[in-house]
């Protein structure tokens, strides 16, 4: 059954626009009478059945709700330093099959990409749509956000991160690796720091180390920004999530 996202509660009535509205009518040719699975930013899904399908506008009825159980139990956010290429795209949208709860691209000062304030929100914008792609292929009842592009000091600040367990992964010297870091204290949420190619900065981890965040390795090889973001994302889910059953 096709899944549809909606930037509304699950309700009685529905209505589905802009590109998933023409994807219903044009591509897939659904019509009135079909029935497509729909979640709402809410977290709960439904069953639900096209009473109107037009280019512009695809109206749905309510059948019923489902027990939707597909996110994690835990809640993973991911500061992902800014790579070059197409490596953002691919890190989005691996990170969302995983279970990654949001993503905040980072502006570091080893980045090798600089982006302007126009570019910077074409690219989210970008990241967004992979990610809601992402959601419906892999079945998720949640779209990741994709934050603003942000500095260190600006996740920091954000007080939505106040209380999570936070973890940089650095190349550098750590005093513990990221298996000891996971079992040595139970939580429900955390936020993964991943440098860029250049990896950080004495600085950066500097700052990191001032706000709390537990500065780990994962073993003695150097792994690229992409392996690393993702493979840090899946021991942690293996770890305190859902991977493994």
């Amino acid at each position: 059954m096709r899944r549809f996202f909606i930037n509304a509660p699950i309700t009685g009535n529905m209505v589905i626009s802009g590109a998933d509205a023409r994807h219903i009518s044009c591509v897939l040719r659904l019509n009135t009478g079909d029935i497509l699975l729909v979640s709402g930013h809410d977290g709960q899904s439904g069953r639900a059945e096209i009473t109107k399908a037009k280019p512009e506008e695809v109206q749905l009825r309510l059948l019923e709700l489902v027990d939707d159980r597909t996110e994690p139990s835990i809640a993973v956010w991911l500061v992902q330093g800014l790579a070059k290429g197409e490596k953002m795209d691919f890190i989005v949208q691996k990170a969302v099959e995983l279970g990654i709860h949001g993503i905040i691209p980072a502006a570091l000062e080893h980045c090798v990409v600089r982006y302007d304030l126009s570019k910077q929100a074409d690219k989210v914008a970008r990241w967004q749509k992979i990610a809601r792609e992402a959601a419906k292929q892999c079945g998720r009842s949640h779209v990741p956000k994709i934050y603003p592009v942000s500095r260190l000091a600006d996740v920091f600040a954000n007080g939505e991160f106040n209380d999570v367990t936070k973890i940089m992964l650095y190349e550098g010297q750590a005093a513990q690796g990221l298996k000891q870091a996971l079992t040595s204290r139970g939580s429900q949420t955390y936020l993964l720091f991943i440098g860029p190619e250049g990896g950080f900065s004495p600085e950066e981890v500097r700052l990191c180390q001032e706000h709390g965040v537990q500065i780990v390795t994962m073993g003695p090889r150097i792994l690229r920004t992409e392996t690393a973001a993702l493979a840090a994302l899946t021991a942690v889910m293996y770890e305190c999530g859902d991977l493994g059953g």
